[in-house]
Parts: structure tokens; C-alpha cells; sequence
């Protein structure tokens, strides 16, 4: 146990440090850590998602923060972004599409300064991709209906699944939920915004 802290520990204290000194986002070329969640150089690589848009398009769609994270491989600031203290009761959407991918009941207190989950809300909603960027493997996560990188999963988390998803502020939406019971509920009606917005964007990729 004391050597995940430990690791936790020394990956904070170096993503800061590169936060401090690139006055921004974090790119692939600055973090040398397992910890930070830059995507690698593969990023979205034979991926079969259900949005495909330009470059220019995803400009459009994204704000310059969340271009950077999902489309440019980014990484924003430990402890400086939305959710990594929230609190409340809720799930986390993809900032592109609205898809549900988080509960804020599998959310915990990592200390890595990104929010952090034990689990997806289901399996099949975040894809997982081999990184061997930086001369390590890791796994990286993205959004399986728009390609976006959300971060990545390490084997270090609490139970039961002993897993964290160090996920990016700047690729997730927070929707609040009034109580843990009304979350099943808040899935199913996002599901159908998601849908929309997902033929919204499936629409502009055909223009």
C-alpha cells in the first residue's frame, strides 16, 4: 500500500511541477508520468467510433480547453480544473456527445488533482487502448462514440475493482442529480439526449 502511495505522491509532485512551467495544458512532449493521463501518439488509432468529424470540424463543436484534451492530446492542470473535488450527487457525460460514462457513486479521492473513478457506468461505454508511449504500458481511455481521450485507467485504485480512471476535467460534463436513487433515471434521459446529439453531429460530419 505504501509504494502506490508513494507513487501517487511522486506523479502529482512532477505533474505539477510541468504545470507550473508550461503555463497551460500539458502536452505528450511535456509529462513524463504515469499519473497525468496524456494519451499517446497513436491517439484514436483504427478506432470504429460513431462520430467522425475534421479536424476543423471538432473546432467547431469543442471549446479550445476541450479540443485540447479530446482532439489535440492535452492534459489540463492537477487541482485547477472543475471536477476533481466535486461532490455532488450526479454523472459525468462526455463533453462531446452527452453520453453517460461516470456516476459520482464509483468517484473517490485519488489525490492525483484529476477526478477519478473506480469504474465506467457500463462496460462498452469507455474504450480502452494499449499506450507504450514514453517507454511504458499504459491504457488509455476514450469516449467509444466520439474517439475522445478522456485519460487513462491504472491498476492502483480502491475496491472492488481496484481500478482508477484518471479522467480529464476538460473532456467530461457534470449533470447534478438530487438524490443516488434518481441516477438510474438521469442515465436513461441523457441516453436520449445523447442520441440526439450524436445525430447532430453524424449530420454535420455529412455536410
Amino acid at each position: 500500500m505504501w509504494k502506490i502511495l508513494l507513487l501517487v505522491l511522486v506523479s502529482v509532485g512532477a505533474a505539477l511541477w510541468v504545470s507550473m512551467n508550461t503555463g497551460g495544458f500539458m502536452s505528450e512532449d511535456h509529462c513524463e508520468d504515469g499519473a497525468c493521463g496524456v494519451p499517446s501518439g497513436n491517439f484514436a488509432s483504427g478506432r470504429a467510433e460513431k462520430v467522425q468529424l475534421t479536424e476543423a470540424q471538432w473546432r467547431e463543436v469543442l471549446t479550445p480547453e476541450q479540443f485540447a484534451v479530446m482532439r489535440d492530446h492535452g492534459t489540463e492542470r492537477p487541482f485547477q480544473n472543475p471536477y476533481w473535488d466535486e461532490k455532488r450527487v450526479g454523472i459525468y457525460v462526455c463533453a462531446a456527445t452527452g453520453t453517460p460514462l461516470f456516476s459520482s457513486e464509483d468517484k473517490f479521492k485519488s489525490g492525483t488533482g484529476w477526478p477519478s473513478f473506480t469504474r465506467p457506468l457500463a462496460e462498452g461505454l469507455v474504450g480502452d487502448e494499449v499506450d507504450t508511449s514514453y517507454g511504458m504500458r499504459r491504457v488509455e481511455n476514450y469516449c467509444v462514440d466520439c474517439g475522445g481521450h478522456l485519460g487513462h485507467v491504472f491498476e492502483d485504485g480502491p475496491e472492488p475493482t481496484g481500478l482508477r480512471y484518471c479522467m480529464n476535467s476538460a473532456a467530461l460534463e457534470f449533470i447534478p442529480v438530487e438524490s443516488v436513487e434518481g441516477i438510474p433515471a438521469a442515465v436513461k434521459a441523457q441516453q436520449e439526449v445523447a442520441a440526439k446529439r450524436i445525430a447532430e453531429l453524424q449530420d454535420l460530419a455529412g455536410s
